[in-house]
């Protein structure tokens, strides 16, 4: 129990300082538009590079874990996230910036695969179904946990200081995270190397392909649409407090989003484990997700704006640990890092898409509308939940204790 605990610890501890240099950048980079002065398409092909980068690296990613363990690949990965952030900036300082950019977005997603990849498949490792959610939830924590400091860091700096500054100090936490990784992370997966584990190889198992239909829709409204938009909604509304401009006060209000994501997303998954279930508390989060965006379609002022941040935090956080934990109980040991990957691939495929759709569509018809449709997201992803679960189990609350994960 002590070793579940140091190395899940070690995890959260490496995860959430990436995450503090992948927040300081996201307030940022959606104004990219009137940094560089190119078009609301480009600037969010810039911002989804990563996921659809990642894409093509998860299923290579949750094969070398498979084969190789993990150890090796999450240490790497953080190097290459913190390598990438220093691209940003080389960009403010190099001919072509937009190009720099979309190469430091490409690099990150191939970290962040392996990260990705490997973080969830350790909590999987050094879990079993009665702690599963927690853990899962607990890691999930962390990865995400440190994106609100930096989200808050990321929009005060670069408004009180310079954009040079806060893209500076993002790459500082990204190196420090692989150091710390490097010095603490044992291997957990596997003894000796599987070969018959192939670099193409991804589970197309039908939990898996819910499990992770679901995170498609999920990323898509939440990373995707929500997070590329804000910046522009908050400068279009002329919401501001305490003085701050739209990347000022877009960083705080992701910062109160993804923070109520971070504290539901370890109660969803303790929920979880003490119920015995997983589907019960990821509908109920789900619908709370629908309430979020259905009030940010009608958010007139800060307060209802805050509201709304906070809702939608809270459905996508609560409904994460619950979600991983009911995938890792339904996939057994030796293909949990392709499971993972196929789940990074659908999700990456939503939140990919999300800028690149949201983006033109706000300047098109508006934010209300936009929102109103990614309310609807979580109810879908609900009833398809229900019914691939349904379909594999024959039960449509199926308990941790008798699923085949264990």
């Amino acid at each position: 129990m002590e070793r579940r605990r140091t190395v899940v610890a070690s995890v959260i501890v490496s995860t959430f300082l990436v995450g503090l240099g992948g927040g300081v950048v996201f307030p940022i980079l959606p104004n990219l538009g009137a940094v560089l002065g190119i078009s609301p398409f480009l600037v969010g092909f810039i911002l989804s590079a990563n996921r659809f980068t990642r894409i093509l690296a998860n299923a290579p990613a949750g094969s070398i874990v498979d084969r190789v363990g993990t150890r090796t690949p999450f240490v790497v990965g953080l190097f290459v996230e913190g390598l990438a952030t220093t691209g940003y900036v080389v960009a403010l300082r190099a001919p072509l910036p937009e190009a720099w950019f979309l190469l430091a977005r490409v690099l990150w997603g191939i970290g962040s695969a392996l990260v990705f990849a490997t973080a969830y498949t350790i909590a999987a490792d050094v879990s079993d179904g009665g702690d599963r959610g927690t853990n899962m939830g607990v890691v999930r924590g962390g990865i995400t946990l440190g994106f609100p400091a930096g989200l808050v860091m990321g929009g005060v700096v670069s408004d009180a200081y310079s954009v040079f500054a806060a893209f500076a100090l993002a790459a500082g936490f990204g190196l420090l995270a692989s150091a710390v990784a490097y010095r603490t992370i044992p291997e957990t997966h596997v003894e000796e190397e599987r070969t018959a584990v192939k670099p193409w190889e991804i589970d197309t198992a039908l939990p898996t392909l819910t499990v992770g239909l679901v995170n498609f829709g999920l990323f898509f409204a939440y990373l995707g649409a929500l997070f590329a938009t804000l910046v522009l909604f908050v400068d279009a509304k002329d919401i501001a407090v305490w003085g701050y401009g739209p990347q000022g006060m877009s960083g705080l209000l992701m910062a109160v989003t993804v923070l109520a994501a971070s504290v539901f997303t370890l109660a969803g998954g303790k929920i979880s484990d003490d119920l015995g279930a997983r589907v019960p508390t990821l509908l109920a989060f789900l619908v709370v997700s629908f309430v979020g965006f259905a009030a940010l379609s009608t958010a007139a002022s800060l307060e209802r704006l805050v509201a709304a941040c906070v809702l939608i935090g809270t459905g996508q956080g609560g409904a994460n640990g619950p979600l991983m934990a009911l995938l890792a109980d339904l996939t057994p040991n030796g293909r949990t890092g392709r499971a993972m990957a196929t789940n990074n691939v659908l999700g990456d495929l939503g939140g990919g898409l999300g800028p690149m759709i949201s983006l033109p569509l706000v300047e098109a018809v508006g934010f209300a509308p936009v929102y109103a449709a990614c309310a609807l997201i979580p109810l879908v992803a609900g009833g398809l939940l229900v019914a691939g679960i349904y379909s594999q189990t024959g039960s449509l609350n199926p308990r941790t204790a008798t699923l085949s994960g264990d």
